[in-house]
């Protein structure tokens, strides 16, 4: 398998390359060159082999210079130390509902369920492509991914990591997570702005050949482990056809039939994987996409117009607090006809009037696939009050963004809610939602021993670790400054 660039039709590397690279050149996002086909007989096997096994032979569909034997070592090495034994448990909800947990890694989100493969894949793709300078992953977070990358990369030899995220739009353990963490080439940095202000700062440095220069003399070369980098993206296919593996092993759906995904979403990454899952053969029928009242998305799949010229609102789920959402890239060279030079005028146009219009043609291609609703903070606190005391089960404030969305649309059909972080990392609003009329603790480790003891669940290590863990960053830098970061976290490494 192949990859070219959703902006440059000619260009073809091998996935190796486009994991190394992380950006194609022409700023484009690397795509594969067609979609693998995966028989429903393979797929109805996958629950009886095991998750590891699962992700490498869906990955092995398209990282095809990656040996089975490589791929089978490096995903049971990247999903042992998850907490649960399934890895991915799917539990039932009642009324047709059943709810993917994909936050049982290390850092309690469904990013490890990439970046603990991606440093793997990412060091062997260095091998195999004779790369000889130093990678530098930039990483751009509007909470989960940062720490998830930090956590991948920590003193992994050959690589050094910064990580940009917005200094008040984080919650308070996402970071913390951040800014304890351990290794020697990792290091962050807070942006006075939002989420769209570091990832386009990170954009800019990847697009400027000087600093890729100066990169270069102090022995480095830029990669990202943001959902761009196809690496990132690529094991998340995976989840989706063991949710639905898992549903055929019990009995809760007839092989074949066809079932939804329920996604909260902001970059566009989690749900695109899902879009991936159904090209290459998955029964789905559709992808609903659950924003939050940044309702960038919904506005889209609503009029096939994509518009930020908003306002930037702060919610109980800052990691889906976007209005620029990359991988929609990814979608738009699909919903195309791969048309390269429809996606370049988007792109342009959104850089520099904020907004396009993907037409009548495009509109109808995306709708085939997807579906899409918005919930505001009263009616997402409701439906996680609600799951709860109708199951006993919390979740956090982005899985309720996708719980209130799927509340709201379903019509009967089985459906798969993804479940995005631990309510741990987010425990005064969850438990604000539980209990309203209380006032939850001021202290985010306080609260969660209050949430622990409500619904009687253990806080988990990676967050009671905290308390005995050392802040080491504390540095910010204005949005034009995250040139001047880079370089001086390249020199703290050396």
């Amino acid at each position: 398998m192949r990859f070219t660039s959703t902006r440059d039709s000619s260009l073809s590397v091998p996935s190796a390359t486009a994991i190394v690279r992380g950006l194609s050149e022409d700023g484009g996002l690397f795509v594969p060159e067609s979609f693998p086909k995966v028989s429903l007989e393979e797929v109805l096997s996958y629950a009886k082999q095991g998750y590891a096994a699962c992700s490498a032979a869906v990955m092995g569909k398209y990282l095809t210079d990656y040996s089975a034997e490589e791929l089978s070592a490096m995903t049971k090495e990247a999903y042992a130390g998850f907490d649960d034994p399934s890895v991915v448990p799917v539990t039932d909800a009642g009324g047709g509902e059943f709810i993917m947990e994909l936050h049982h890694g290390p850092t309690l989100a469904f990013k490890d369920m990439a970046l603990q493969m991606l440093p793997r894949l990412l060091t062997a793709a260095i091998k195999k492509t004779g790369e000889k300078e130093k990678v530098l992953i930039l990483v751009a977070t509007s909470g989960d991914t940062g720490k998830a990358a930090l956590e991948g990369f920590a003193d992994v030899a050959g690589t050094g990591i910064l990580v940009f995220y917005p200094l008040d739009g984080v919650s308070e353990m996402q970071k913390l997570q951040m800014a304890t963490q351990r290794g020697n080439n990792v290091s962050v940095c807070a942006v006075k702005g939002n989420f769209d202000d570091a990832q386009t700062g990170v954009k800019s440095i990847f697009a400027n050949a000087d600093i890729a220069r100066r990169l270069k003399e102090r022995g480095y070369r830029l990669s990202s482990a943001n959902s761009i980098n196809w690496g990132r993206l690529v094991p998340q296919i995976a989840y989706y056809f063991w949710a639905y593996s898992v549903l055929a092993q019990r009995g809760a759906i007839k092989p074949g039939e066809f079932i939804d995904f329920v996604v909260p979403t902001g970059n566009f990454g989690d749900i695109l994987a899902g879009y991936y899952a159904k090209r290459m053969g998955l029964p789905a029928r559709k992808l609903v996409c659950a924003s939050n009242a940044n309702r960038v998305l919904t506005d889209f799949f609503k009029t096939g117009v994509y518009n930020r010229n908003r306002r930037f609102i702060k919610t109980s789920s800052p990691s889906m607090d976007i209005l620029i959402s990359s991988n929609l890239e990814r979608l738009l060279y699909e919903a195309s006809g791969k048309d390269v030079t429809a996606v370049k005028r988007f792109m342009a146009a959104l850089k520099e009037e904020g907004c396009y219009d993907i037409g009548t043609q495009a509109e109808a291609a995306i709708a085939a696939d997807f579906s899409a609703g918005c919930a505001g903070e009263e009616e997402s606190f409701a439906a996680l009050g609600e799951l709860f005391e109708r199951t006993g089960k919390a979740i956090d404030t982005h899985t309720a963004i996708a719980q209130a969305v799927y509340e709201s649309q379903k019509d009967g059909t089985v459906s798969v809610v993804l479940s995005t972080a631990s309510p741990y990392k987010f425990p005064q609003d969850v438990l604000r939602a539980i209990e309203p009329e209380i006032l939850p603790p001021a202290d985010g480790f306080a609260a969660a021993k209050a949430l622990s003891a409500l619904t009687k669940t253990t806080v988990p290590a990676p967050i009671s670790a905290l308390t005995r863990s050392p802040v080491r960053f504390s540095a910010s830098c204005e949005k034009d400054g995250m040139d001047a970061a880079l370089f001086q976290a390249v020199k703290s490494w050396t």
